[in-house]
């Protein structure tokens, strides 16, 4: 079976916020870092969520969740990078956070337009 590409980037972004949390660390910033760490290894585990759901329902839902926990994750970078509160090149992580939040919008517009054409092809049946 072929693995999913979104996956696969939710869990390297994971792998890459886990050592930026430890360079945050280090540098004592411990409030936004781990902030930071809850939401952007929450991206990853959500997509897994999704992928083991038992509905497309439940699909879309998880990773509608997943694209939130991005979303946050994006603010938490943005605002690192802005405050420069630890100096730090951010803009790789949050080019990376960036294309997760299209990926995962993506997903979730293409099963929620197909959930609706196959909520009116049940509801045109009876």
């Amino acid at each position: 079976m072929k693995e999913s590409i979104v996956k696969e980037k939710s869990f390297e972004f994971a792998l890459q916020i886990i050592e930026l949390y430890k360079v945050l660390q280090e540098e004592k910033e411990f409030v936004i870092s781990k902030q930071l760490l809850r939401s952007g290894t929450s991206i990853g585990a959500y997509v897994n969520e999704a992928l083991a759901g038992i509905s497309k329902a439940d699909f879309a839902y998880k990773m509608s969740i997943s694209s939130k926990e991005a979303r946050e994750t994006l603010f938490w970078l943005q605002l690192l990078d802005k405050s420069q509160m630890v100096k730090y090149d951010y803009k790789p992580f949050i080019i990376n956070c960036k294309e997760l939040v299209k990926m995962l919008t993506s997903i979730v517009k293409t099963t929620q337009i197909k959930l609706t054409a196959e909520n009116q092809k049940l509801k045109t049946k009876h």
